[in-house]
């Protein structure tokens, strides 16, 4: 029995996956890429939880507004809107050779220690996604005094594309 791929995986969680072809990704923050790409190296721009239409999931201060499990499923969603933004990027989840690093912004007050909770939302869905050896990326989880239109989370990942597959 073979692995499944990625993409396999995704329809087997019954992930919806936004498409960020259309309308282009960045509209309501501005003109921006949503990836640079150099070789077989990818960095994505920044990523929240936010439908495509623009509602956002959990908004507000981890720890005052919302809970950490408020804050880990709005990573959770984060995660899954950046699958979207890789297929955009290579057309296919399948051509994602490894993950490599993930820099997560919670918004919470001076003091909350529990940053790697909420960080943990996103990681799971990588790794549920790719599996240990290409959904585990090096993290750092950074605590924010606010972040764009009140999201709680936001995800700035880099990632290496399988050499030759990539569009």
């Amino acid at each position: 029995m073979s692995v499944p791929t990625a993409e396999e995986r995704v329809l087997e969680l019954g992930l919806e996956i936004p498409d960020y072809a259309t309308p282009p990704y960045g509209g309501r923050y501005g003109r921006m890429k949503a990836f640079h790409r150099v070789g077989d190296f990818v960095e994505l721009s920044g990523i929240t939880p936010e439908t495509r239409s623009g509602e956002r999931l959990h908004p507000g201060t981890v720890g005052v507004d919302i809970t950490t499990e408020q804050g880990y499923e709005a990573a959770r969603m984060t995660a899954i809107n950046t699958l979207g933004i890789i297929r955009y990027a290579l057309g296919s989840l399948d051509n994602v050779a490894a993950l490599s690093r993930a820099l997560c912004f919670v918004v919470c007050p001076p003091g909350f220690e529990d940053l790697h909770l909420v960080s943990n939302g996103a990681n799971d869905v990588f790794l549920d996604v790719f599996g240990t050896e290409i959904g585990s990326a090096g993290r750092a989880s950074i605590g924010s005094t606010a972040l764009s239109r009140g999201n709680c989370f936001e995800l700035w990942l880099s990632l290496e594309s399988v050499s030759g597959r990539a569009v």
